[in-house]
């Protein structure tokens, strides 16, 4: 087993020794996650709660849209115990749908309200925040708001991800913030710009990193995994902008506990090791995240979460990704 799982591992059963037996006790059979967090981030910490509660997981994943769907079509008949998702809108969406049973207040507690459902059906587990990647290698003068992306000064020099889901995040964001009438137009001004279209985030931090493009609309993440792999010369840097922005929207990876579980306290405990010290640190240390839990330090080249300018926007707010979807059909950033 990897390093990083061991200590996880082990971490993970000091702070379970207490709640093991009654989540082994309560399970039957394996625990059902549907996580729209990919395998190579999240496995080992999923793993680690395995190994020290002594409950199976079962992990089903998928793209986080695409999960909160298949949960709404679904409904109470669902396998899943548990939705680990990356981002709040499809949390919101699965709540609205009235899918998620209400967390324990102490869980609730150990992540700032603003980062968790106020009704308190899912908890927020980690931040991230939107950025914009740039090259370094020129003297760009980059624009005060992502709006101004739209300028036909930066034809040809824009690279997105318009089907990844924290984009359509960001574009909920700019719908519930700046109205329908600015969304449209945004996107429709950055497709007037010709921008090239990536499968993938990283994708487009090493397009930029490539000389294929200027800027990429992305989360702050993307840009720290790909320095630690090339060293800090890596010729990216990244924007947060001010004043409110929305283009540096604070999303969040967050969870929540399906209703129609029959293991509610196996699933409580999973998601009590997810707002742990322990697992906190694997999200700062090894995906780069910002830590939701009080005294978990954020890799020290980030600002502080708080110190970020975000828009004021309630994430519980962003549950409409399906009116999200069909404005980016509709103006042709996805088929």
């Amino acid at each position: 087993m990897p390093r990083a799982r061991l200590a996880l591992a082990a971490a993970a059963s000091l702070l379970l020794a207490a709640s093991a037996n009654v989540a082994a006790q309560d399970a039957d059979g394996p625990l059902t996650v549907y996580s729209g967090r990919s395998e190579s981030l999240v496995g080992p910490v999923i793993d680690a709660f395995s190994e020290a509660s002594g409950v199976p997981v079962q992990v089903k994943y998928a793209d986080t849209a695409e999960l909160a769907a298949i949960l709404s079509e679904e409904g109470d008949r669902s396998p899943a115990d548990v939705f680990f998702a990356q981002d709040a809108g499809a949390l919101g969406a699965v709540a609205d749908a009235e899918l998620l049973t209400q967390l324990p207040p102490d869980l609730l507690a150990r992540v700032p309200a603003s980062f968790s459902d106020p009704d308190g059906r899912w908890a927020g587990v980690s931040g991230r925040a939107r950025t914009a990647a740039y090259a370094t290698a020129q003297e760009l003068e980059l624009p005060d708001s992502i709006l101004d992306f739209a300028d036909p000064a930066w034809s040809g020099r824009i690279g997105w991800a318009p089907a990844n889901g924290s984009f359509q995040s960001f574009v909920t964001a700019l719908r519930v913030v700046e109205g329908e009438d600015v969304a449209r137009a945004w996107l429709e001004g950055i497709l007037a710009n010709d921008p090239v279209a990536y499968a993938k985030n990283t994708a487009a931090v090493e397009g930029v990193a490539a000389g294929e493009v200027d800027v990429a609309f992305v989360n702050h993440y993307y840009l720290l995994r790909l320095v630690a792999e090339h060293g800090e010369d890596y010729p990216v840097g990244q924007r947060f902008f001010t004043g409110g922005d929305t283009g540096s929207l604070v999303n969040v990876a967050g969870v929540g506990v399906l209703d129609s579980s029959d293991q509610p306290e196996a699933a409580g405990a999973f998601v009590e090791y997810l707002l742990s010290e322990e697992a906190q640190r694997y999200f700062s240390e090894s995906t780069y995240e910002f830590p939701l839990l009080e005294g978990v330090e954020a890799d020290p080249r980030l600002p502080a979460l708080d110190s970020i300018e975000a828009p004021d926007v309630d994430l519980s707010a962003l549950a409409d990704l399906q009116g999200t979807v069909e404005l980016l059909r509709d103006v042709g950033a996805i088929d």
